[in-house]
């Protein structure tokens, strides 16, 4: 892979409950993982490549910060595999300019979102 200058190559994410965080996003968006020790987990092919860390213990809500949007053809059917395997719709499904896009909280404690620029059906 060759790598483009000053352009986002990689992200991390903290869990508050890195096992479940993995289930759901394995689950979901049929990722694929490679533990480095008990507290980290790296993803790739994903269309950018990460991972996820354990939080430490006690550590504040996962608050603020960017918000990572995935895209789908489908938002209902994305939305209820979402809510299927343990996460929560945090703003339903509304409309912007470009499209429609919800927001949730994935077991971990991240929110995120997904849009789609499909009509209603």
């Amino acid at each position: 892979m060759q790598y483009q200058h000053e352009k986002l190559t990689y992200v991390e994410l903290g869990s508050n409950a890195l096992t479940l965080s993995k289930r759901f996003f394995s689950a979901v968006f049929d990722w694929q993982f490679s533990d480095y020790g008990p507290d980290y987990s790296a993803f790739d092919d994903q269309g950018l490549e990460g991972g996820l860390f354990q939080r430490e213990e006690g550590a504040a809500p996962i608050t603020g910060g960017a918000l990572l949007i995935f895209y789908s053809h489908d938002l209902e059917s994305t939305a209820a595999k979402i809510t299927r395997h343990g996460g929560v719709i945090c703003k339903a499904i509304f409309d912007f300019p470009g499209g429609r896009r919800f927001h949730f909280y994935e077991p971990g404690g991240n929110e995120l979102a997904v849009w789609s620029d499909q009509p209603v059906v």
